[in-house]
């Protein structure tokens, strides 16, 4: 049977980053590979971020967005019947940050799929540094990703103080107990670095990880390739062709900013109250070329917290804001 293994986290985790160390860590040990990019947007800007990881051994596959959400399950569906005979050992699916996930249980009980596939391992990224404020639709979703992982990832811990990372953990257990949700997590579990110590060995319950992208080792990357997952009870709430969430899609637009137009431009877009409550941006905006900063594209991936902007050569003239109850008029005028 394939291995398929689902990587979750919300918007600005750290997600895809983390995905490629993952997945090289599998091709290393010769497994053929196929990252299932599952989003409900009409277009994919994930698929653009790790398409460095195309090769022999790895492919890259989208669900197709832009339809509600009865169709894009049969989309998904579809695709991984399609995947089923492609000869892969392990799929790895990379959802939305704004994902149900259910979807990825329910859909792999149904026949022909449960004959095909066996569930791996349910990995949920969640940033240290956490939003206080979320919506309850956000903080439904949260508990959807983080009850049933195997392990919960708490990413950018060298950003934050223990006192920072105390309170991200309390917000998790509040979410699961709002929601009827009996798991429970340890800050003690989450590691800092900043006291120069590993997140390894057993813990009181040996489900928070917490170390930098940039040191995760052999033996960190084994542990979290088989830590499985853990199902656990929680309130339902109805699916709304995601609720109040939405995504602003620019394409080919033929703009070009410097850097710190970018950053202004973002700013400005994250503040503005009437732009509506803008949780990501991310994706590619062509540079100017001027004497600032000498490049084809600017990598944009920021979220209220960071502004994070480098130079790329390589790219495309896509970009794409993520927010709930937006107004795409004042969004476009800070844009075009």
């Amino acid at each position: 049977m394939i291995k398929i293994d689902l990587i979750t986290g919300f918007l600005g985790s750290g997600k895809t980053t983390f995905i490629k160390k993952y997945v090289k860590y599998h091709l290393d040990r010769g497994e053929k590979i196929c990252i299932l990019e599952n989003d409900y947007g009409a277009v994919n800007v994930d698929m653009v971020l790790v398409g460095e990881l195309l090769g022999e051994k790895c492919n890259i596959e989208m669900v197709a967005g832009g339809c509600d959400y009865d169709c894009h399950k049969r989309r998904y569906k579809t695709k991984l019947i399609s995947m089923g005979m492609s000869g892969y050992t392990r799929v790895i699916v990379e959802p939305s940050g704004i994902y149900d996930v259910d979807e990825f249980f329910d859909t792999l009980y149904e026949e022909p799929l449960d004959n095909w596939y066996e569930i791996g391992n349910v990995l949920s990224i969640v940033d240290a540094n956490l939003p206080d404020n979320m919506s309850p639709d956000s903080e439904y979703l949260l508990t959807s990703q983080i009850a049933d992982a195997g392990k919960v990832i708490i990413s950018k811990s060298q950003f934050a103080d223990k006192n920072r990372i105390k309170k991200t953990v309390d917000h998790l257990n509040k979410c699961l107990k709002d929601f009827s949700c009996n798991r429970i997590f340890y800050s003690e579990d989450v590691l800092s670095l900043k006291d120069g110590l590993k997140a390894s060995g057993i813990t009181k319950s040996d489900v928070v990880f917490s170390k930098s992208w940039e040191e995760l080792d052999d033996n960190d990357m084994k542990m979290l390739s088989s830590c499985e997952y853990k199902r656990h009870d929680h309130i339902k709430m109805p699916v709304n062709d995601n609720n109040n969430y939405d995504s602003i899609y620019y394409m080919n637009t033929g703009i070009t900013k410097n850097e710190s137009e970018i950053r202004k431009m973002i700013n400005d877009i994250m503040t503005d109250s009437k732009a509506g409550n803008v949780f990501r941006i991310k994706g590619f905006i062509a540079g100017g070329r001027s004497k600032e900063d000498l490049c084809d594209f600017h990598e944009v991936n920021a979220t209220k917290e960071e502004i994070n902007i480098k130079p790329v050569d390589n790219g495309k003239d896509i970009f794409v804001v993520i927010g709930e109850n937006m107004d795409k008029n004042i969004i476009d005028g800070y844009v075009l």
